[in-house]
């Protein structure tokens, strides 16, 4: 994409939004450019006038009738406009031409573009020259009595030239002769401005043609598109498109499709690089397609690049392999340390990086699954819970044939040590029951 200045007092602004991208899908290369106001070469050659006008010089009805017919007068811009003065000698050169007068578009930006309506807001009669505002001029009427403001309340006072508080975006045109200003009609002051603002009745497409050389004006006339023309020329030749289309070339650039007709009538597919026509499709039921991608402007651009040097390129998406590096390197835990806090764990052997631990929770409280998790007292297998135990000897035991009978089979009293075991598994139960355990207490 491309874009030019338009910004009142600023000839070059570039802010730019950074947009949301959606990192499940793959990124591709996105440029957005904004290049400033280019200056094409033949408008920085002025060609003077040759009008006759005469000597005597202007009286006070001659003045009157002169506001009067060019007080709100309308007409289309022949060149680009700075916001700014342009001096204009009468039959004679502009002041600043050439480069000079390139710089100062740059500088203060532009006004109006060449075929774009402009209104003369304002005229002031000296004795040597003519001033006209365009489209409000480029400076206040009040430009020091609109910060000065009179009251007793520092708060509320109202200044004595009051506005809006916008800067200015017009332009001053100041015709300047050389003795005094001469009893001029208003026909004659339009033919000695022609060159900057041509006043007659036209339309904004053959406005924009005449600013032009001769094989442009005919292409615009004849509404054809050529390789080479920028998006103004278009525009002006087919008018606005009926659909407006973007595709990605392989090799990740961005390319904008304008596209005239509708089927069964040729539909013209224009192609552009930029801001520049690259390639131009015609496509006709029944017939091949036609495509046209060389340049078809000559040296009109003369030998300096399509696009400014001074342009400016922001890139959406576009990545490195040290980003793609960066993204894909294991992140850190979170941590509320400062950046650069060494803390004494950071010496630990088992955790050089210092990062991030599993919590250990004191042993009273420890649960099976817990890291660091070691079954405690009451959790040991309990005797006669089936975990066959050894017999101790001892006098409540009897071991075969060391009963009274002699014949080494247990009777009589051969219950009772069973009963004590069973008598001694709850006690040992009893005793080592601790309460429930309080994680296991509801919330």
């Amino acid at each position: 994409m491309s874009g030019y200045r338009r910004s009142a007092g600023f000839p070059l602004l570039a802010a730019f939004c950074a947009l949301p991208l959606l990192a499940a899908l793959p990124l591709r290369a996105q440029v957005f450019t904004v290049e400033a106001e280019h200056v094409e070469k033949h408008y920085t050659e002025f060609a003077p006038t040759h009008v006759r006008y005469p000597e005597q010089p202007l009286n006070q009805l001659g003045r009157e009738t002169l506001i009067r017919f060019m007080q709100s007068e309308q007409g289309f811009a022949m060149r680009p406009l700075p916001i700014a003065n342009l001096t204009l000698h009468a039959n004679g050169h502009m002041d600043p031409t050439g480069d000079k007068y390139v710089d100062l578009l740059h500088q203060k930006g532009t006004s109006v573009k060449p075929g774009d309506r402009v209104v003369v807001t304002d005229i002031k009669i000296n004795e040597k020259s003519i001033e006209l505002d365009l489209n409000g001029g480029y400076e206040h009427k009040h430009k020091f009595l609109r910060h000065v403001s009179i009251g007793m309340d520092p708060v509320n006072t109202v200044p004595l030239a009051a506005d809006n508080g916008q800067p200015m975006t017009g332009s001053r045109l100041t015709l300047v002769f050389e003795e005094r200003v001469p009893d001029l009609n208003g026909e004659q002051l339009q033919a000695l401005l022609k060159p900057m603002i041509d006043f007659g009745v036209k339309s904004p497409a053959e406005a924009f043609a005449e600013t032009l050389p001769p094989f442009l004006r005919t292409a615009i006339e004849q509404h054809r598109v050529l390789v080479g023309m920028n998006r103004d020329m278009v525009v002006y030749a087919k008018g606005q498109p009926t659909r407006k289309v973007r595709e990605t070339s392989e090799d990740g650039k961005l390319y904008e499709i304008w596209i005239y007709g509708e089927t069964p009538q040729p539909v013209e597919f224009v192609r552009f690089d930029g801001s520049f026509v690259a390639e131009v499709k015609l496509a006709s039921v029944g017939a091949p397609m036609v495509v046209r991608n060389q340049n078809e402007m000559g040296d009109y651009w003369g030998n300096q690049p399509v696009v400014a040097t001074n342009q400016r390129q922001v890139k959406l998406g576009d990545q490195t392999d040290a980003d793609r590096s960066a993204e894909n390197a294991p992140r850190q835990a979170p941590t509320l340390r400062k950046p650069g806090e060494q803390l004494p764990e950071d010496s630990d052997k088992n955790n050089p990086a210092g990062s991030m631990q599993p919590v250990k929770m004191p042993p009273d409280l420890q649960r099976p699954g817990d890291p660091g998790y070691h079954p405690t007292v009451s959790a040991q297998p309990e005797q006669g819970s089936g975990t066959p135990q050894p017999q101790s000897q001892g006098s409540g035991t009897q071991t075969p044939g060391s009963n009274g009978n002699g014949n080494g089979n247990s009777s009589g009293n051969s219950s009772k040590p069973s009963q004590s075991n069973s008598s001694q598994s709850q006690t040992s139960n009893s005793n080592t029951d601790q309460g429930p355990n309080p994680l296991d207490k509801p919330q």
